[in-house]
């Protein structure tokens, strides 16, 4: 999936005008690409759309219009669009009352390494958790996670072939699945796939 340039993005000023109905549009278009795992963890697969959402509000809220701030946007973003052969995500930890989430974050240290993806019968993948920095410590783990779920070729043809895709998290605070994902998000997740040449 090609990443962002400046050329994709509006200017605050034609944003404003085009924000109601792109936000709509973007809102939809998230609601399918989200995996509830268990009651107290979602899972929003990025791509292009949801991240030039995020880059558009960023520079709306920010007042960002130079040249390099833009730029110093896509940088910090791009990263987390998929690449044609892996899925990224964000992982939110999900708890209204204050004190029972400060309790299991505690609980759920190293969560973002257990939670996994299934293509069919091959192997699960476990995902790389927060390459851009740690977002856990020894004491708890943080509310918020960016995953990486690579895929071997085979994977990715078994997927784009129609394989059933399953997921689940196994850490001993928090055990979910196996699930498997409804037909609309494996639709969505096989379009950021780009299908192994023979």
């Amino acid at each position: 999936m090609t990443k962002l340039t400046r050329d994709d993005l509006w200017s605050l000023e034609v944003y404003a005008q085009r924000r109601n109905e792109f936000r709509a549009e973007a809102m939809a278009h998230k609601r399918v690409r989200q995996l509830a795992l268990g009651e107290h963890l979602r899972l929003f697969f990025e791509d292009s759309t949801t991240i030039r959402y995020q880059i558009q509000e960023m520079l709306r809220v920010e007042k960002l219009f130079e040249a390099q701030e833009i730029q110093d946007e896509l940088d910090a973003y791009n990263p987390l669009i998929p690449d044609g052969a892996n899925w990224k995500a964000t992982m939110m930890i999900e708890y209204t009352d204050v004190e029972e989430r400060r309790r299991r974050l505690a609980e759920m240290v190293g969560i973002e390494h257990r939670v996994w993806l299934q293509v069919g019968d091959l192997e699960p993948v476990m995902p790389v958790a927060d390459e851009d920095m740690e977002r856990s410590t020894e004491d708890k783990t943080s509310s918020v996670h960016f995953l990486r779920f690579e895929l071997t070729p085979e994977m990715v043809g078994a997927a784009c072939a129609g394989a059933v895709i399953r997921a689940g998290v196994d850490h001993p605070a928090y055990r979910v699945g196996p699930e498997e994902l409804s037909d609309e998000l494996r639709r969505a997740l096989v379009s950021d796939l780009t299908p192994v040449a023979h």
